[in-house]
């Protein structure tokens, strides 16, 4: 039986705020989150064995664990009895680097979903699927829809309605950040910039003007990541600069494939060591 193609694509945030804490004492963000042409390559297939079998390979496969967001899906529904006793097996090509912002794992976990859902048919109700998500991850259940969407502080999504329609230069340092020990060095909360708005507003003027709450302890942490950030914003007709999630992954934001292609060239120059990638907003 040949292998089907899955193309899971990698999650950015445009902007993210730390508005606070839980009484769980987990933080309350706020985000802006798109998706890019950025790719890992899934490719699944039935098998007959008694386990599935699931391999990393690629660029940024070393490390992954062998508990993984892919695995853990396969426990739960395998629990669940979802797939009715059927195995898989699973090649992931990673392309998109891992510890860098861009939710790979965590898009893998749902873009499988989203196929088992079409060819096994898999009926979840909502509850169902919230619950199977926030089970693998926080950010899982974004995947499921790849739109433009904002995050509120109760973990509710709005999808927004309009297409942000960015390329993007996205510039990764040869270490990765750890989502835990970023967010632990938060020292101050943000207010709300995302409640009510309406997708006519979010233009590149609004967005410029956005921010990451997370930049600051990452920067303090790790000075590459300013170095990053301030020498991108050099570069000629780049719109504004920006880390996605807890990072490492510094992103420039330009209007034209030529300009963001300028950057590159840059980029590549100034930090040869450097993986750096040239993307669009999907």
């Amino acid at each position: 039986m040949k292998f089907d193609k899955i193309k899971s694509h990698a999650k950015i945030n445009i902007s993210l705020n730390v508005l606070g804490k839980s009484k769980s004492k987990l933080h309350k963000i706020e985000s802006l989150v798109t998706f890019i042409t950025l790719v890992d390559d899934i490719f699944i297939k039935k098998i007959k064995n008694e386990n599935h079998k699931v391999r990393f390979e690629g660029r940024f496969s070393k490390k992954i664990q062998k508990n993984n967001t892919i695995t853990n899906l396969l426990k739960i529904l395998d629990k669940k009895k979802k797939l009715k006793n059927q195995k898989y097996q699973i090649i992931v090509k990673k392309n998109i680097p891992q510890k860098s912002g861009l939710g790979g794992g965590s898009m893998n976990a749902a873009s499988i979903i989203k196929y088992l859902s079409l060819k096994q048919k898999i009926n979840f109700q909502k509850k169902e699927i919230i619950n199977l998500t926030s089970k693998i991850g926080s950010d899982v259940i974004l995947g499921l829809y790849q739109k433009n969407f904002i995050i509120y502080k109760n973990n509710k999504l709005k999808i927004i309605k309009k297409n942000i329609k960015l390329y993007t230069l996205l510039v990764k340092p040869n270490f990765g950040c750890s989502t835990k020990k970023i967010y632990k060095n938060v020292s101050s909360f943000s207010n709300t910039n995302l409640k009510n708005l309406k997708a006519s507003k979010l233009n590149i003027k609004f967005i410029s003007k956005l921010k990451n709450d997370l930049e600051k302890p990452a920067f303090s942490k790790y000075k590459k990541l300013r170095s990053i950030k301030n020498s991108m914003e050099k570069i000629d007709n780049i719109l504004f600069v920006r880390m996605t999630g807890s990072g490492s992954i510094i992103i420039g934001y330009f209007n034209s494939k030529k300009a963001a292609l300028n950057g590159r060239k840059i980029i590549k120059k100034n930090y040869k060591n450097y993986w750096c990638n040239l993307s669009k907003t999907i």
